[in-house]
């Protein structure tokens, strides 16, 4: 986690009222009966900056059917393909399952434009994370919510399967 938080801390302290800045990253580790204990985290490039087909599938699919806030090219997170190949590689090599994904929501309620003020964020998945959730179908997926109060940055976690039920979650800070 802490190799997250610290990636989704520094995205989080560039977040402009134009634009969110997102951070997603691949979790790794093992199966171990019913829990996947996650070992590792490996991040990716978002295919919507660079990917034709990513930014068509958004425009022709993901904006009609969750709204105009998915037209930002940084407000949701497509991997690259090539990265998941790599990532998937890696984790083979190092006896690694891929476990799911770990992705940041910021208080962008507070932070992002007048008429994002009504559509609070929380660790909960959106209506668009569930869909993503489902068609990854991964077994392990945390949204992890950041936000600045009292001076400092705190965060909360909750992790869900592919059917967008909610998991037990426990961190190890040893």
């Amino acid at each position: 986690m802490k190799t997250f938080l610290e990636a989704a801390s520094a995205e989080y302290s560039f977040i402009t009222e134009d634009e969110p800045r997102p951070c997603f990253a691949v979790l790794l580790g093992r199966s171990a009966g019913t829990e996947a204990v996650v070992e590792e985290v490996a991040f990716g490039r978002n295919a919507r900056l660079t990917d034709p087909s990513a930014r068509e599938e958004f425009a022709s699919t993901i904006v009609p059917r969750f709204g105009t806030a998915y037209e930002n090219p940084v407000r949701a997170w497509w991997l690259d393909p090539a990265d998941l190949l790599t990532i998937t590689r890696a984790a083979d090599a190092a006896g690694l399952d891929v476990l799911g994904s770990i992705h940041l929501h910021p208080d962008w309620h507070r932070l992002g434009p007048e008429c994002e003020r009504n559509r609070p964020l929380s660790d909960h998945p959106t209506p668009m994370d569930e869909h993503m959730f489902r068609n990854s179908g991964w077994p392990v997926n945390v949204v992890c919510y950041l936000e600045r109060r009292h001076g400092g940055l705190y965060y909360s976690l909750a992790a869900w399967d592919a059917e967008c039920l909610r998991l037990p979650l426990r961190t190890n800070h040893s």
